[in-house]
């Protein structure tokens, strides 16, 4: 069933929200930090720098929620892609880990 896959989906993935635009602001902050220390530390002029960094935050925000992963069982499509296809949507998770917090 299509709960079970998810499910299996969050325990497997670990995602940390739902969807991309869920992702919070501190973090995306965070993140566009490193990456475009990154770019520019490779030497790159800093309007191309801006632009791969817009396209690593995409990246970023769709990894680190469970509507923009590849979906475990089948990683050629998204897990908004298979919930569209069952014609079903998660309204929220809660994943809990062994020992976390110990």
């Amino acid at each position: 069933t299509t709960s079970k896959n998810m499910c299996m989906h969050v325990c497997a993935s670990s995602p940390q929200c739902l969807s991309p635009d869920d992702v919070p602001a501190d973090v995306v902050e965070k993140e566009k930090k490193v990456q475009l220390e990154i770019a520019m530390n490779e030497g790159k002029p800093a309007d191309i720098a801006e632009k791969m960094v817009t396209g690593r935050m995409q990246k970023f925000s769709g990894e680190v929620s469970l509507t923009g992963q590849p979906f475990v069982m089948e990683p050629k499509k998204s897990v908004a892609e298979i919930l569209k296809e069952e014609k079903s949507e998660v309204t929220g998770f809660i994943r809990l880990e062994v020992g976390e917090g110990i």
